[in-house]
């Protein structure tokens, strides 16, 4: 039986259940999502997926990426919610897909961890397999393992084995209309053009689970444990003096009251220097590279390979700053002497984050 597999919450329970109700079928997983988005969280989605069925003894294969062709196939539909018709061209894609990967195989029946999803419509899935098997002249199984208190089952295997929980369906198009719901930034989408590895950000999450599976190779305990902070996000950053673009990097939780303001150096204390409005401070490249003991020739370089998120943290409290001082505070290669103009697209918010420990 081939396995169409979404993600680890589902499939690891899902794949159990089978394993259990088919004694007799050797079950091959078939990890094929095109419509997850960006491809870090595919990614990691994969990642989990390998250790759920390397926990579990089955294996897997990985299906096309082929972004080109999901976004081609659900073109117009994009404001569609969730379970409409967007939803509907998805599974049919992915179902075909995997119908035809089953029948080159010389499987029996297909099936998919979709159908244990509380999110999806199990008569939506149904219709879309039940089609494809009479097509591919190939059985469709469809169980329904979210009865008798299935689905608060799955969650509790999830939570044992430490299964990566997203918190969206993988479509870009869904998130952004969640987070508008949720009244919520969709940072996932957010990848600074400099590389820089974020807070909560899905590359983050990459680095703990590609950590943790390595913990687990060599056998050694940790834990994974919830945490609340303070998250930030930068849009965008300007800076103009005397109307010319002046290249200007902006530590980490730079804030402005509203998005511009303008004014002039006012005074100087211990190398950094303030602006006479909205707390702007600035620093000289020079003063960074002592403080951060980095050697940036100019500000654009450092703006397109800035050191790790903590290390700017820790430069901004050798600064003299507060953990709770959200003071724009602007690097450049020279101070202003003339007028100053920014433009500052930034937001702070609670958040919560996974962090791994070693035992």
């Amino acid at each position: 039986m081939l396995v169409h597999i979404c993600c680890s919450v589902d499939s690891h329970y899902f794949l159990q259940k089978l394993q259990d109700e088919y004694p007799q079928e050797k079950l091959t997983g078939f990890f094929y999502d095109p419509n997850i988005h960006p491809y870090s969280e595919y990614y990691l989605r994969l990642l989990d997926v390998k250790r759920s069925c390397k926990i579990l003894d089955i294996d897997l294969i990985e299906g096309e990426y082929d972004v080109e062709n999901w976004l081609e196939a659900v073109r117009g539909l994009e404001h569609e919610p969730e379970k409409g018709s967007r939803c509907s061209v998805c599974f049919d894609r992915r179902f075909e897909v995997s119908a035809k990967k089953a029948a080159e195989l010389g499987e029996k029946t297909f099936t998919s961890t979709l159908l244990t999803s509380p999110k999806k419509s199990l008569k939506q899935l149904q219709t879309a397999g039940d089609a494809l098997a009479e097509k591919y002249s190939i059985g469709f199984v469809a169980p329904d393992y979210r009865k008798a208190s299935g689905t608060q089952e799955q969650n509790i295997l999830a939570k044992e084995a430490s299964l990566y929980r997203q918190d969206y369906c993988g479509c870009m198009f869904g998130l952004n209309i969640q987070r508008d719901q949720q009244a919520k930034l969709a940072d996932e989408l957010f990848v600074p053009v400099s590389g820089q590895i974020q807070p909560e950000s899905i590359e983050e999450r990459i680095e703990m689970y590609e950590k943790r599976w390595k913990l687990e190779e060599e056998n050694r305990p940790y834990k994974i444990v919830k945490q609340r902070f303070l998250n930030w996000r930068l849009s965008m950053g300007l800076l103009r003096i005397r109307k010319e673009v002046v290249p200007a990097h902006f530590l980490p939780y730079s804030t402005l009251k509203g998005e511009y303001t303008r004014g002039k150096i006012d005074y100087t204390v211990s190398n950094m220097h303030h602006m006479n409005r909205d707390e702007v401070k600035f620093i000289s490249l020079d003063e960074y590279n002592r403080l951060a003991r980095t050697d940036y020739k100019t500000v654009t370089a450092l703006i397109f390979d800035p050191p790790a998120f903590e290390k700017e943290i820790e430069l901004r409290a050798g600064l003299g700053m507060a953990p709770y001082d959200l003071s724009a505070i602007l690097v450049v290669d020279e101070i202003p002497s003339n007028k100053i103009e920014i433009l500052l697209q930034s937001k702070t918010y609670s958040d919560v984050k996974e962090v791994l420990i070693e035992l």
